[in-house]
């Protein structure tokens, strides 16, 4: 049951992408992914991704390195994606007031470029063993990918507890979802590589599979489950006070370029 290419396996792997193709076709037929335009690129990557990668890993013509090979070209373009996830997210947050989204836009370049230079110094160190030599691109990849996302997701969180923002309910779940499923491969990663469990690797990767599956479950319900009324809370900042903040950091912001 908990090894490579079990029914549970299986499931695990293509069972999420093919939610994930599912939510995509909703949230176009709903006229919504216009303005969730960096989940919607993602989603449908991640089940084009596993419709290529699930079929190559069952063809015996394909070779073990041929399929490493084609899987390290497919993490390379999800980084990219995740990114562009990432910043979408961070414009939903704080593009509502347009000085506290140019706050937002310099944080997330100085906090990427922080996070990507934090990954290259952990990759640099990351021990290959005796592996080939995507495999081992392949895992620095992944941990460089983790390491970024998770900080700027926790960074998108403490700026959103910062300015006192009040969240959209579709971004909400899905920062959160993705600050889960980077936190949790980040930490299996490090299981591994500091040869914890090593001998039951397969959990660990099982364990990655079964958290996806449980974030997009997440993701069904906040991108399609109606939003529940607010309610006013004290110490919350109003819209007029939130107001009020973008017109001084406006007016701070034409005072620095003159």
């Amino acid at each position: 049951m908990f090894q490579p290419h079990s029914f549970l396996w299986h499931y695990l792997w293509v069972a999420p992408n093919l939610l994930l193709a599912v939510l995509a076709i909703i949230l176009w037929k709903r006229g919504l992914h216009k303005k969730l335009r960096g989940f919607f690129l993602y989603a449908w990557f991640q089940a084009v991704q596993c419709a290529v990668l699930f079929p190559m890993d069952h063809m015996p013509s394909i070779s073990g390195s041929t399929y490493a090979f084609v899987y390290l070209i497919s993490e390379l373009l999800e980084s990219v994606i995740v990114f562009v996830l990432v910043a979408d997210l961070f414009a939903g947050l704080f593009d509502a007031y347009p000085a506290l989204a140019h706050v937002g836009k310099v944080m997330l370049r100085w906090a990427g470029g922080l996070l990507f230079i934090v990954a290259v110094v952990v990759g640099a160190f990351a021990p290959l063993e005796n592996e080939v030599w995507v495999l081992g691109a392949i895992k620095i990849l992944q941990q460089g990918m983790y390491i970024v996302v998770s900080g700027l997701v926790l960074l998108l969180f403490a700026s959103a507890a910062y300015f006192g923002l009040v969240w959209e309910h579709r971004i909400f779940g899905i920062a959160l979802g993705l600050g889960i499923s980077a936190c949790v491969h980040l930490a299996t990663w490090g299981l591994e590589a500091n040869e914890v469990l090593t001998e039951r690797a397969t959990l660990l990767y099982m364990a990655n599979m079964a958290t996806t599956h449980v974030v997009v479950l997440m993701w069904f319900y906040y991108l399609l489950v109606p939003r529940p009324a607010l309610t006013e809370t004290r110490g919350t900042p109003t819209d007029d006070q939130l107001a009020v903040w973008n017109r001084e950091l406006e007016r701070l912001l034409n005072l620095r370029q003159r």
